[in-house]
């Protein structure tokens, strides 16, 4: 089982489905993650923060949300829910490439589904520095037509 599989409201400029398996491909092969069952959903605010109530209980925008269904030692099994509009926004507030916030949005969903977790600022910052590298190490440029 290697599958990536991209979904996207038709609402939103839509980011190339191959650049965006990249991008997960390579941190799984970080990882050493041999087998895979990855579902990344572009999608909206409502979406996502609908989510966000009904899983988490928190009645709160986000720009990303992780369900890891199946996790062991080489199978990693979820989804990865992203906010366009919230994506946007925050390349702005931190005036950042829009193209390399989706990247950053789409490692920090696959970082999740491995596991990590940013509850703490130890957790953050180490999410935080891991995201930098596979950035660095991501052609996020060329993410979008």
């Amino acid at each position: 089982m290697k599958k990536i599989i991209i979904h996207s409201n038709s609402d939103y400029e839509v980011p190339k489905k191959k650049y965006c398996i990249s991008i997960v491909k390579n941190i799984l092969k970080h990882q050493k993650i041999k087998k895979y069952d990855i579902n990344i959903i572009f999608t909206s605010d409502i979406y996502v923060s609908d989510l966000k109530k009904e899983f988490f209980s928190k009645d709160q925008w986000t720009d990303v949300i992780a369900f890891p269904m199946n996790v062991d030692n080489n199978t990693i099994e979820g989804e990865i829910y992203i906010s366009m509009p919230t994506a946007k926004e925050n390349a702005e507030k931190y005036n950042q490439k829009y193209e390399k916030e989706v990247a950053r949005l789409i490692i920090h969903g696959s970082l999740h589904l491995l596991g990590y977790a940013d509850d703490t600022s130890k957790q953050k910052k180490e999410m935080s520095n891991l995201e930098e590298i596979l950035l660095n190490e991501t052609k996020w440029e060329d993410l979008f037509e």
